[in-house]
C-alpha cells in the first residue's frame, strides 16, 4: 500500500489542535447514531478470539521477526518471515511470555515469563530455530525482566527486583555460566532502574533511573565491568529525562524529556558535550524512537489527544517527514529498535477503534507499507463496529476533559437508551484510540460508552497529570460524573440507566463512584479495584507501596487523605448492584480488597456478586477468562440497565 510522506512543516500548518488548551468544546447534540444495515451484536468469541500482538524483535539478518501473540489463547512466542507468510509457534506455555529479544549472533531468543499472572518473571531462552526452552534464572522470589543482549551475545542485561524490595536494579547474566551479577545498587527505596541500550563495544550500558511517581528521571552511562555511574542529564527539580536509543558511534543519545513546560518532547543528547538539541517543541507528548543501524536516521511519535502520528528524521539535515498511517494509534516497535538491520525498513504496530493491533512493515525506499500479521477474525467486519469519536467537555470547575465516545448504530434520539462510563487504569494512564473489545461488545448491544481522560491522566502535561494528587476520587471522579452528564446531553440516554465499569484504578473509580455519587449509577462492574488505601499499603507489592505514597502521601501524616480517598469510607451508601471480578494472584491490588467490598455490601444489604479467577493476576490474560469476564459484565448490565432477567 502506497503511503505518501508529508513534510513536518505541512503537518504544523495543517494541524487542527496545537495544544490541549486549543481544544474546542463538543456540542453533545452533534453526536448522532448512524443508520447501518450491517449493525448487530458482535459475537463475543469473534471479539476475543481476535488476537493480541506485542513485543516484536528483528532477527539479526532481517529475515524473520519474533513476537508474542495469544493466537492459541495464551501469550506465547511466534516467528514469521519479514516478507510475510504463515507464523510458526516457537514456544508453548500456560503462562504469558513477553519481551522477546534475539541474540546478536542469531542463535537464541530470550524472553520473560511469569506464573499464574503473578508478575514475578523468570528469564528464559529458546533456540532461534525452535527447541527446548531454558530457564536462565529460576528464582521464585526474584523478578527478572527486560532482557537485553550484549553485542557479543555473551551477556544479558536485565532489571531485577526482589519480592521484598521496592527497587528494581540492573543486573548482568553471564550466558555461559548463568551467573548473575548486580550492576546497580539503589539506596533510596523509591527509584527504579531500566536498562535501555548497550554501547557497541559492550563496555557501557545506558539506563534510566526513575522515581516511582514517574515525575523525575535521569539518564546514566554505566561501566559494565565496574558498575561506575555517570549521570548524563544532571538537573535541578523534578524533570523527566529518559533515553531510548544510542547512535552507532556512541556519541548521540535519543532523549525524551518534559523539560519544556511539562510536556514530553524529543531531543538529541551529545554525550561528550552534554548539549541537548531539541527535535520537537510541542504541547502534546512526543516520544523518542530509535536510531537506524547506520545512525543516519531516527524516529519519534506524537500523541495528540490519544491519537498518534509517526515521524522519520534525517539526522544530517534534521529534515522531518511524517509516515502516513490511518487515524488511530501507531507505534514504532522492536526490542532493539524498529529499524531492520539494513535500516531500510521499519516495524510499526497499528490499531484503531475498528481494527485490532497488527504489525506492519514500512519500506523507507519505496514509501510503502505492508501488513504482516492479521489479528482479526474474518467475520469481524470493521464496518459493523461503531468507530470512536473524540469529544471534549467542561467539568465541574471548567477544566476541559477529553474523552472517546462510542455510539451504537440505529438508535432513536428519545432519551431511552442505557449508557456506560469506562474509567481507565493508572491513574497515570490514558485512554487512547485503540481497539477496545469491551467498548465494542457493549456498544454493539445498544450501550452508549464514554471513556474520559480525567485529571491525573498522562498525555496532557505534568500539571494535568498531577491535578489529582492527594485528591483521588475527588476532582477526577467529578470528571467521570460529567462524562455521564455529557452522554445524557446527547438526548439518547436515560439518566436512570447509567452504569460504570473499569479495572485497577478504573475499578477504584467504579467503587468511589457508586459510594460517593450513589444516585447517578444504576449498575456497576468493578475489576481488581482498590477499596481501602490502608489495607492496600499492607498487602501490595513494595514497589506499588512507594507509588501509592507518591500519590496520596504518608499514611500517618496524611491519614485524613487516606480516609477521604478510600472508597471504604463511602461504599455503604452505594445503591447500584455491583459485580466484582478479581484474580487470585494479583500483587498490585491483592484479593483482600475484593473480599472487603463483597463483605461490606452483603452486610449492608446491597446487591453484590463476585467471581475470582484462580490462574490470573492483575488483569485477565487467559482467553477463556477474558471471555468469561465480558459475558458476566454484559449479563450484569443487561439485567440491571435493560431489565433483562437472567
Amino acid at each position: 500500500m502506497k503511503r505518501p510522506l508529508c513534510l513536518f512543516f505541512v503537518v504544523l500548518l495543517c494541524g487542527a489542535v496545537k495544544s490541549p488548551d486549543d481544544r474546542a468544546i463538543t456540542d453533545a447534540k452533534s453526536l448522532s447514531s448512524s443508520m447501518n444495515p450491517k449493525a448487530g451484536l458482535l459475537p463475543i468469541d469473534e471479539l476475543f478470539y481476535t488476537r493480541i500482538v506485542a513485543g516484536p524483535s528483528w532477527s539479526p539478518n532481517g529475515h524473520d521477526i519474533v513476537f508474542s501473540t495469544n493466537l492459541t489463547g495464551r501469550m506465547n512466542l511466534w516467528k514469521v518471515a519479514a516478507d510475510g507468510g504463515w507464523p510458526i509457534q516457537l514456544s508453548q506455555s500456560d503462562d504469558r511470555q513477553l519481551r522477546a529479544s534475539w541474540s546478536p549472533n542469531g542463535e537464541w531468543i530470550s524472553y520473560q515469563q511469569d506464573y499464574g499472572g503473578g508478575e514475578y518473571y523468570d528469564l528464559f531462552a529458546i533456540p532461534a530455530g525452535g527447541g527446548e526452552p531454558v530457564n536462565l534464572t529460576n528464582t521464585k522470589d526474584v523478578s527478572e525482566t527486560d532482557p537485553l543482549w550484549s553485542p557479543d551475545s555473551a551477556s544479558i542485561a536485565m532489571a531485577r527486583k526482589l519480592k521484598t524490595s521496592a527497587t528494581p536494579n540492573i543486573a548482568i547474566l553471564d550466558w555461559s555460566s548463568r551467573m548473575v551479577r548486580q550492576l546497580t545498587r539503589e539506596q533510596t527505596g523509591d527509584h527504579l532502574w531500566q536498562p535501555i541500550v548497550w554501547t557497541r563495544d559492550g563496555r557501557h550500558l545506558l539506563a534510566n533511573r526513575v522515581n516511582v511517581a514517574y515525575t523525575d528521571s535521569s539518564v546514566y552511562r554505566i561501566e559494565v565491568a565496574t558498575g561506575k555511574l555517570e549521570e548524563l542529564t544532571p538537573h535541578n527539580g523534578q524533570i523527566l529525562y529518559t533515553v531510548t536509543s544510542l547512535s552507532p558511534d556512541g556519541n548521540l543519545a535519543l532523549i525524551g524529556s518534559n523539560e519544556k513546560r511539562g510536556f514530553g518532547n524529543v531531543a538529541v543528547l551529545d554525550i561528550v558535550s552534554r548539549k541537548l538539541t531539541w527535535v520537537t517543541d510541542l504541547q502534546w507528548d512526543a516520544e523518542p524512537g530509535s536510531f537506524s543501524p547506520k545512525g543516519d536516521r531516527f524516529t519519534y511519535l506524537v500523541n495528540e489527544d490519544g491519537r498518534t502520528d509517526l515521524y522519520l528524521v534525517d539526522r544530517a539535515s534534521m529534515r522531518t517527514t511524517r509516515i502516513d498511517f490511518p487515524p488511530g494509534v501507531s507505534r514504532f516497535e522492536g526490542t532493539h529498535g524498529a529499524f531492520s538491520p539494513s535500516g531500510e525498513r521499519l516495524m510499526i504496530l497499528h490499531q484503531s477503534s475498528q481494527r485490532p493491533a497488527d504489525l506492519w512493515i514500512y519500506d523507507i525506499r519505496s514509501d510503502s507499507s505492508r501488513q504482516l500479521t492479521y489479528s482479526a477474525l474474518a467475520g469481524l467486519d470493521p464496518d459493523r463496529i461503531p468507530p470512536s469519536q473524540l469529544v471534549h467537555y467542561r467539568s465541574f470547575d471548567g477544566k476541559v476533559i477529553s474523552a472517546f465516545v462510542w455510539m451504537p448504530n440505529n438508535l432513536n434520539r428519545d432519551g431511552s437508551h442505557p449508557a456506560i462510563v469506562l474509567p481507565h487504569g493508572g491513574p497515570t494512564g490514558q485512554t487512547v484510540d485503540s481497539f477496545n473489545r469491551t467498548a465494542a461488545a457493549l456498544v454493539s448491544r445498544g450501550y452508549l460508552c464514554i471513556a474520559p481522560n480525567v485529571r491525573g491522566s498522562t498525555g496532557y502535561g505534568v500539571e494535568f497529570q498531577q491535578a489529582n494528587h492527594k485528591d483521588l476520587g475527588g476532582g477526577d471522579l467529578q470528571d467521570e460524573v460529567y462524562a455521564a452528564r455529557f452522554l445524557i446531553a446527547t438526548g439518547y440516554v436515560d439518566p436512570k440507566r447509567i452504569g460504570i465499569t473499569g479495572g485497577s484504578y478504573g475499578g477504584y473509580m467504579t467503587l468511589m463512584a457508586i459510594g460517593k455519587t450513589p444516585d447517578l449509577w444504576a449498575a456497576a462492574v468493578e475489576q481488581y479495584g482498590i477499596i481501602n488505601w490502608f489495607t492496600m499499603l499492607q498487602h501490595e507489592d513494595p514497589l506499588l507501596q512507594e507509588y501509592q505514597k507518591s500519590l496520596i502521601g504518608d499514611p500517618v501524616k496524611d491519614r485524613k487523605v487516606y480516609e477521604d480517598t478510600s472508597p471504604i469510607t463511602f461504599i455503604r451508601k452505594a445503591k447500584a448492584p455491583l459485580l466484582v471480578l478479581h484474580g487470585d494472584n494479583d500483587i498490585r491490588v491483592p484479593k483482600e480488597e475484593a473480599v472487603q467490598v463483597v463483605d461490606i455490601l452483603e452486610k449492608a444489604g446491597t446487591v453484590v456478586a463476585a467471581h475470582y479467577y484462580s490462574n490470573e493476576g492483575h488483569g485477565f490474560v487467559k482467553r477463556e477468562n477474558q471471555i468469561d469476564a465480558i459475558r458476566r459484565t454484559i449479563d450484569w448490565f443487561d439485567r440491571y440497565l435493560k431489565g433483562n432477567p437472567q
